[in-house]
């Protein structure tokens, strides 16, 4: 039985909602980013930094620091500020139903203001991110 829901894709994410437990949509995520060549570099846990400076309850919530070296490589080399837009966030949050997971939309965030080459490169790096969120 498929969970997911059928991804939408927005104007600067791509995301679907799953019946999935946090913790099972988490690992399918990082399952499905190592099958695209991403590995998670960095995890920031919202619900535990808000809790810690400032004291609020927050959902879980974690934003995942993702990044594809071969792709990460060609942007810096075609444009060398690419890094101001890197690594690929990844959010998961959970959702009275299950977990709610999107992803960055590298191509609509960067079709405006860089060069086409990276634009191109950008669409290449969208398509695996939505293959990545379809298959959670």
């Amino acid at each position: 039985m498929n969970e997911s829901i059928k991804p939408v894709k927005m104007s600067y994410y791509i995301t679907t909602q799953t019946t999935m437990s946090f913790e099972k949509a988490l690992e399918r995520a990082v399952d499905e980013l190592k099958k695209e060549g991403f590995g998670v570099i960095t995890t920031i846990d919202v619900k535990e930094t808000l809790k810690k400076k400032i004291d609020v309850d927050f959902r879980k919530y974690l934003i995942l620091g993702a990044c594809n070296p071969v792709y990460a490589h060609r942007a810096l080399s075609m444009d060398d500020k690419i890094g101001a837009l890197l690594p690929c966030n990844i959010i998961l949050q959970e959702k009275e139903n299950g977990t709610e997971v999107s992803a960055i939309n590298p191509y609509e965030s960067m079709k405006g203001i860089l060069d086409k080459d990276v634009v191109e490169l950008s669409k290449q790096i969208t398509d695996k991110l939505s293959s990545i969120i379809r298959n959670i």
